[in-house]
This record gives C-alpha cells, sequence and structure tokens, in this order.
C-alpha cells in the first residue's frame, strides 16, 4: 500500500517516517521546498527524538514531492496534517485544510479506484462531515461512499515524544464516514502499532469533540494539582506532592499530570482548552471548567514571580529551561518563557539557558534576556536560580556553580528536579508547593 502525507511539519515529518519504518511506501508532500528536499535527502525536516534515525533505517521507501497532483495518483490513501490556526475567538482555522482539499480533490478527477482521505488536523467540530466533507465532494466530483472515503483521525501525541506515542498510542481515534473507511484505517494502524491499543470509531462530530475532550481533561488535572500546590505554599507543613501522590491512587483519578509544577505549554493543550471554551460558548453551553483551567494556567508564571520578589528585590536572575518541556524546540505557550520575560519587564537582568530551545528563545526574548550557552554560566552568574523546564540534565549542574561565599544562594526548582541530599549544604531549595520558612520569615507565593 502506498501512502501520502500532505504536510511534512511537527507531526507530518515524523508521521512519514513511522509508516515507513513499518514498511509502507510513503509520499511527502509540502509546499516549502527546504521541507521536501530534507526529505528526499533522507534528513529530519523537523526536530524531533529519533526521527533521523527512523528516516535513515527506511530509504527506499520514502519519496517527498511539492505537487499533490502527482503524489495523489500513486498512493491510495492520504493524510492531511497541515497547520489550522487559532483565531482571534479560540476556534481553530481550517483555510490550509480546505485549500489541501481542493488540491486533493481535483487529482482524484483523473484518478480511478477507492481512495481514502483522513483528516489528522485539529479541527471544530462540525468540520470533517460539513465544509471539508463538502470541498472534497465538490472539487473531485464524487460522493463520500462507494469509491470515496473520509475520516477524522487526530494523533493524540506530545512534541518531544511524537514518534514513541505513534508507535505506542493509548487508543486510536477514527471518525469515519463508513465501515469500508474505517475498516482500511484500522488495518494501517494495526500495523503500525507495536502495542494493542483500543480503537475507538464513530461519527465525525463525536471524534470531533472527544479530540478537544481528551486535552481539556489533562489540563484540568493539571491545573486542579496547581491549585491545590497554590494552597500547600500557604499551610504549614503542607506538602503538594504528597497530598497528590496519595489523591492519584483513587482508580477514578489517576496519578498522571498530577504533580506539583508548573503550567502546560505548548501547541495543542492551551489552544485545545480555549477551543473547548469556544465550542460550548458558540452552541449556548457552558464550559466552566475548562475557563478556569485556562485561569488557573495563566496564573502560575505569575506566582513564580511574586516568589522571586519576596526572595530578592533585584538582582540576576537564572532561568534553565525555555522550552514548554524536555526533548524540544519548542517554546510555544512556554511558563519558562513568560517567566524570564516578566522578570525582565519587572526590572530584573535575567540569563537563561536551555539545552536545544535557545535560539528559539532568542528569536522570541530578543534583547531582553541574555542567552547563556552553558547551564554552568548560567548557574554561576545568578543570584537566584529558577528550573523552569524539567531538562534531566539540569540534575548534573556542577555543585561548585551554585556555591556562594555569603551563604546558600535561592534555587526555586519549579518541577523537583534536584535532589535536597545532593545540594542542602549549597542552597536554598525551594519547591513549588511545598510550605516553608526562612529563618522567621515565612515565605509563601502570595
Amino acid at each position: 500500500m502506498r501512502i501520502s502525507v500532505v504536510g511534512l511539519g511537527k507531526l507530518g515529518a515524523p508521521f512519514v517516517a513511522v509508516l515507513a519504518s513499518k514498511g509502507f511506501e510513503v509520499v511527502g508532500v509540502d509546499r516549502i521546498p527546504a521541507q521536501v528536499s530534507a526529505l528526499r535527502a533522507g534528513r529530519a525536516p523537523v526536530v524531533e527524538p529519533g526521527l533521523e534515525d527512523l528516516l535513515a533505517g527506511s530509504l527506499g521507501r520514502i519519496d517527498a514531492a511539492i505537487d499533490i497532483q502527482s503524489s495523489i495518483a500513486t498512493s491510495e490513501v492520504t493524510f492531511v496534517i497541515v497547520p489550522t490556526p487559532t483565531g482571534s475567538d479560540g476556534r481553530f482555522s481550517i483555510a490550509h485544510v480546505i485549500s489541501a482539499i481542493g488540491e486533493i480533490g481535483t487529482a482524484l478527477r483523473s484518478k480511478a479506484g477507492y481512495h481514502l482521505v483522513v483528516i489528522t488536523s485539529t479541527i471544530m467540530p462540525g468540520s470533517t462531515g460539513g465544509p471539508i466533507r463538502q470541498a472534497l465532494e465538490t472539487s473531485s466530483g464524487r460522493q463520500v461512499g462507494s469509491d470515496l472515503g473520509l475520516c477524522y483521525n487526530p494523533q493524540l501525541i506530545a512534541v518531544g515524544s511524537v514518534i514513541s506515542d505513534m508507535l505506542r498510542p493509548d487508543f486510536i481515534l477514527i471518525g469515519e464516514s463508513d465501515a469500508r473507511a474505517g475498516d482500511l484505517l484500522t488495518s494501517i494502524y494495526e500495523r503500525i502499532c507495536d502495542n494493542r491499543p483500543h480503537i475507538q470509531r464513530m461519527n465525525f462530530v463525536n471524534a470531533e469533540i472527544t479530540k478537544m475532550s481528551v486535552n481539556t481533561f489533562v489540563t484540568a488535572k493539571i491545573s486542579f494539582a496547581n491549585m491545590v500546590s497554590d494552597i500547600c505554599d500557604r499551610l504549614l507543613g503542607a506538602d503538594a506532592s504528597t497530598v497528590l501522590k496519595a489523591v492519584g491512587c483513587d482508580a477514578r483519578i489517576g496519578g498522571k499530570y498530577l504533580s506539583p509544577a508548573l503550567g502546560y505549554g505548548g501547541p495543542c493543550f492551551p489552544r485545545d482548552n480555549a477551543a473547548f471554551a469556544s465550542m460550548a460558548r458558540a452552541v449556548g453551553a457552558h464550559a466552566d471548567i475548562a475557563e478556569a483551567t485556562d485561569a488557573i494556567n495563566k496564573r502560575q508564571p505569575a506566582r513564580v514571580i511574586s516568589l522571586v520578589r519576596s526572595l530578592l528585590p533585584g538582582g540576576t536572575i537564572g532561568v534553565l529551561g525555555l522550552s514548554y518541556k524536555p526533548a524540544t524546540t519548542v517554546v510555544e505557550e512556554s511558563q519558562g518563557l513568560a517567566i524570564a520575560s516578566q522578570l525582565a519587564a519587572a526590572g530584573y537582568r535575567v540569563l537563561a539557558y536551555d539545552p536545544q530551545a535557545g535560539d528559539a528563545g532568542k528569536s522570541v526574548l530578543t534583547d531582553k534576556v541574555e542567552i547563556m550557552a552553558q547551564a554552568k554560566t548560567c548557574a554561576e552568574m545568578a543570584d537566584l536560580l529558577i528550573i523552569a523546564t524539567p531538562w534531566p540534565a539540569f540534575k548534573d549542574i556542577p555543585r561548585e556553580a551554585l556555591r556562594r561565599p555569603n551563604g546558600p544562594m535561592f534555587v526555586i526548582d519549579c518541577w523537583r528536579v534536584l535532589p535536597p541530599t545532593n545540594f542542602a549544604d549549597l542552597v536554598d531549595l525551594i519547591y513549588l508547593g511545598k510550605y516553608r520558612t526562612h529563618g522567621s520569615e515565612e515565605i509563601t507565593t502570595k
């Protein structure tokens, strides 16, 4: 079976590699010549752990093109993984999807036989069965059914672990036009997945709502944990880590994503949560939990800024971590980036370091923050240090980089990366969600 993938971005390029690694013949399509050239040469068009190795092991099964027409002619299934940017109303724009669908449909006019089109981009409920289906049928001159299949199949994955998430997903979500389309897509995933995930098949709108609901529920857990953490900051003897570990033992709740730390970021969680609330308003429903989740998340950088102010009214702050999570260069909606920016705006000198996202952070922060070449340098020059992203390498900061002649320096470890037993003699280590005192002065994040 030959498969075409339209869009070679953060998800599209890894999906091409995963398909090829499982023996499929794949052609990747993108309007950006550099993306196409990289894939043709066996190089990763985007930064993602494991992608280069997977491409190297799949040479001969991958092609790339700018032209959709030829790619459709030689494939049986087409996945559409193009951007759906968020508008000012919080809803996803499907302009790029409709454009791609129009080209796909035009190509199908001169092709005989059955073809399956799969929409993987995140979209608003009602899109697949409404404007997308209409555009496909109009441009192709066919009706979805006997010789044309249509599915909605979002990838429930995270940047930084895309490949492993694709190979071992918790479940596969399929919104299908009919059983034939769903059967064909199911057979592809049965070949891709190294595990045996649940495959949930349903109509288009249920699948669209499910995708947004999953991320909205996960973000609600994160914000719940941070709400508990904020309370524990202020109660004598309280530790949110202990509380949330116990809460997560309840089978009705579960412990995943239930820990005191900073808020969520990245290209999916914030916008899916906002879109869910926007969708609810549009149909006259209430999404109070989604709105409260977003409000709590937006407060987290200010919570850290308030703590910094209580500890150090001025001076140099080091921020370790600008990517929204480890193992990625993505800084979109990064809480570390927000903290660095807000500290600079408050008059502090801010130094920052990230193992992979320094350049990306620099492009956003410009000259407001000094980007360091090493974590060690950042730590050495700071009067107070913040660990804003839980990169594993931060556990190995040299002890001498934290030693100060006038007594312990403050380190705000937002993710509890540093083991207290290793650094207790050097630093005054502060964990979010753990009540503490310094001398006779109570320290809380107000």
